[in-house]
């Protein structure tokens, strides 16, 4: 049996009100119409989530909103405060809880991107890889049953693209 990770950073976030704290920073335009054209993407060439896993912070909750009008019906999601601000440890120890699979799990750097990075087989030709930008998403495959087995260095990378590449 395989497992299936689609691992993305959330999408363009806005930055334009002062003093509103970092959970609660919306997308940006950007960021909303990225959202939009991952979710197609995901829809139309990668594997359909089973579960959804957010952070909770505003901008993923958005990003996912963004990318549901691709699929109906929606898969459940499930808000894991945990992701917020997350190391790559901690970002593998929520995703050994998964149920499903494919999993999308959307969340933030440094951690998502060093998470990436760390739980890949080998990188991508992409050299956006290495720096994970908003709207990053990998898929991986992952030769294991369960996601409570799954370690570092075991993910094969099956596809990889920014919103840049959708929306340029």
């Amino acid at each position: 049996m395989t497992l299936c990770l689609i691992l993305m950073r959330h999408a363009k976030s806005d930055w334009g009100t002062p003093g509103l704290p970092d959970y609660d920073r919306p997308l940006n335009d950007r960021g909303r119409r990225s959202a939009t054209a991952l979710g197609h993407w995901l829809a139309e060439s990668g594997p359909r989530p089973a579960e959804v896993v957010l952070s909770g912070a505003l901008r993923t909750v958005e990003t996912w909103r963004g990318m549901a009008v691709a699929f109906d019906p929606p898969p459940p999601v499930h808000t894991e405060r945990r992701l917020y601000d997350a190391s790559a440890e901690r970002i593998l120890d929520v995703l050994r809880e998964a149920k499903g699979s494919p999993v999308l799990l959307v969340g933030h750097n440094p951690g998502i991107g060093e998470l990436a990075n760390r739980i890949a087989v080998a990188p991508p030709g992409n050299p956006r890889f290495e720096d994970y930008p908003t709207g990053a998403t990998t898929v991986f495959r992952f030769l294991r049953e369960n996601w409570a087995d799954v370690g570092w260095g075991e993910g094969e990378i099956l596809d990889f693209i920014t919103p840049r590449q959708l929306t340029d």
